[in-house]
């Protein structure tokens, strides 16, 4: 009765979805394997910890945070953005502190966008960008990523048209785990800016890359017309405690003030002061986390591949995207998963139209626990007679 249009326009979570067939699972006396959701299960750094231990000691930091008081994090900020990626940014005009990205995200739509405006949106792509869509009242254009391309969006396939007011990447990409250099970013901004078209890149897999590689920011093309959007959820393994930043185009940057001034007063100080120690430790602190999931990723894509499956070895981010031979209905076949094995992962069709005939592994369980979900789903049928029809709640 109350639920406003877009409210209802928002897409069922297949978080929601999965955590049912897990409470199925349980109820069924299996034990649970949970890969559907990529929140890290490693400790944040012991030094950002203490920070906080010790702010929640100090009265100053129980009152509303004002922006002048966000100022040491977006120095930490600055800092990082320099030494990561070579870039010196505006600390009062071009850093923003957030809630999470995934909250900078919805209010970073509200802000340079109207109703009706069209936003260019990769196919498949995290479920949430799609509820941020919704809430803003935006028209989405979708860009099929497909597995011949790499997973990277053809630009010069948009029809002349289409005149996007935001164009959304996210590299490494969640669900795909494909990655790009500095060019790509550089032709992507370039694209953009001919079409007056504002370039937002997701970045919270950062630092979780593997091998020699290391991923770009896309402020290395320039920051005019161009935002970027960082976590501290997956290499600092700080996601409950919701804080990241956004930088980049000043006058973006400023709209998004604007917005989050009507609705919240930034995060917690002691938060904040956690999150710039993290932001200020050593590289090899971030890296150490990488290696973790590099190791996982070694021991689930060869198992994979050994029940028959289809999956590249991916270079970055927490994820394995893997298509599963025969696969059509992605969502009914990982909600059996769920409820004959225990072994819980996200079905593709839940990311996109482009996403059908794939599964996401979020690697967060260790490697022998990676590779007995392997051995569980080569037991699950690709499809079932008659096959149910779960659909997104």
């Amino acid at each position: 009765m109350w639920a406003s249009r877009r409210a209802g326009a928002v897409p069922g979570s297949v978080f929601a979805l999965m955590d049912a067939a897990k409470g199925r699972a349980r109820a069924a006396g299996h034990s649970v394997i949970d890969l559907s959701i990529g929140s890290s299960d490693q400790t944040p750094p012991e030094p950002a910890l203490e920070a906080l231990r010790e702010a929640t000691r100090d009265p100053e930091t129980y009152r509303y945070p004002l922006f002048s008081d966000t100022r040491p994090l977006r120095e930490a900020a600055a800092a990082y953005m320099r030494r990561r990626f070579g870039l010196r940014l505006d600390v009062d005009m071009e850093l923003l502190p957030l809630i999470g990205a995934q909250e900078g995200l919805a209010h970073l739509l509200l802000a340079v966008t109207d109703p009706g405006d069209t936003l260019l949106l990769p196919d498949p792509c995290y479920p949430p960008y799609l509820g941020a869509a919704a809430v803003a009242g935006l028209n989405v254009v979708t860009l099929p990523l497909l597995p011949e391309r790499g997973f990277l969006p053809d630009l010069s396939a948009v029809p002349d048209d289409v005149q996007p007011r935001v164009l959304l990447l996210n590299y490494p990409n969640n669900p795909t785990s494909a990655v790009v250099d500095a060019a790509f970013f550089r032709e992507a901004a370039g694209w953009c800016r001919a079409r007056g078209t504002l370039l937002i890149h997701d970045h919270p897999y950062a630092e979780l890359t593997f091998g020699d590689y290391r991923a770009p920011s896309a402020l290395e093309a320039g920051t005019e017309g161009v935002v970027e959007l960082h976590s501290l959820s997956k290499t600092h393994h700080l996601g409950g405690f919701r804080v990241g930043f956004a930088a980049g185009d000043r006058h973006a940057i400023a709209a998004l003030a604007r917005v989050k001034g009507a609705v919240d007063f930034h995060p917690y100080l002691g938060i904040q002061r956690a999150a710039a120690v993290a932001l200020d430790l050593p590289d090899e602190v971030g890296r150490a986390g990488a290696h973790i999931f590099e190791a996982r990723r070694d021991a689930l894509v060869p198992a994979l591949r050994e029940i028959g499956w289809e999956v590249a070895l991916p270079q970055a981010s927490m994820y394995v995207w893997a298509r599963v031979p025969g696969l059509t209905d992605s969502v009914a076949y990982t909600v059996r998963a769920a409820k004959t094995t225990g072994v819980a992962v996200s079905p593709g069709r839940a990311f996109g139209e482009q996403g059908e005939g794939f599964v996401r592994f979020a690697l967060v369980q260790p490697p022998e626990v990676l590779a007995e979900a392997a051995r569980r789903l080569a037991t699950v049928p690709v499809a079932e007679e008659p096959a149910p029809q779960p659909a997104l709640p």
